[in-house]
């Protein structure tokens, strides 16, 4: 039997570099439902759920026939709005989507989804393949193990290659997670781990914790929305492929 799994999308109002970008409109749609459309696509997906704290967005979500659920603003992180809003469902998995990846595909969730292990939590990376990735640090890297379970996350490049010469592969974590609710509802509860703190990357207290991450290969190249000049960037992707659709 296939799991339940319910998806989460965190949608807050305040934005530091966007205020609003939930609402902000992507060729003719509110960005938040852009990205409810594209979770709604995944055959793996039972319910979706979307997390707010502000009336308006939750309008916009009824308004394209979505289900909102309301979590207070004072709420510190994206993690936590979906821990609240799935607190006592009766599901075998908990999806968190951000609610600003609006080319993520219902493809790619299925086959994340699909390849899930025994781990109580797991995450996608994609290889770097450009240079200059592996020294951003707004581009968080991780390191597995042989079986594929997460070492690290920073956002220093690691691994550190001593000797010129040699080479290391090196992936791109992507802020889609899934967990066992169990395992969310304990996440949210524990305090802000040291490592978590100094690289300011929440998925490390559950490393520091001793919860086994896997990590899922992929592909998928989104683009997250964090500024207005995004908008347009992603805008014109979408129209590209829905030129090629009807072509």
């Amino acid at each position: 039997m296939n799991p339940s799994v319910c998806a989460v999308i965190p949608a807050r109002y305040a934005s530091t570099r966007f205020p609003g970008k939930m609402l902000a409109d992507l060729n003719g749609k509110p960005l938040i439902q852009r990205v409810w459309e594209q979770v709604r696509s995944a055959r793996r997906i039972s319910r979706i759920l979307i997390a707010t704290d502000d009336e308006r967005i939750r309008a916009a979500v009824q308004g394209f026939g979505g289900e909102a659920v309301m979590t207070d603003p004072a709420l510190p992180s994206g993690t936590d709005r979906v821990a609240v809003a799935t607190r006592g469902l009766s599901v075998d998995w908990v999806l968190n989507v951000q609610g600003d990846e609006p080319l993520i595909t219902g493809e790619v969730l299925d086959g994340f989804i699909g390849a899930l292990g025994d781990c109580p939590m797991a995450t996608m990376a994609r290889r770097i393949t450009d240079p200059a990735a592996i020294t951003d640090p707004n581009v968080v890297k991780v390191v597995m193990d042989l079986s594929g379970r997460a070492l690290y996350f920073s956002r220093s490049p690691i691994p550190h290659v001593r000797d010129a010469g040699d080479r290391a592969d090196y992936w791109h974590h992507l802020g889609i997670y899934v967990y066992r609710p169990e395992i969310l509802q304990k996440l949210v509860q524990w305090p802000p781990s040291p490592l978590e703190v100094a690289e300011k990357l929440e998925q490390l207290r559950a490393l520091q914790n001793g919860v086994a991450v896997q990590v899922v290969p992929t592909s998928v190249e989104s683009i997250g929305v964090d500024r207005p000049e995004d908008m347009q960037r992603v805008a014109a992707i979408l129209m590209e492929k829905a030129g090629r659709s009807q072509g």
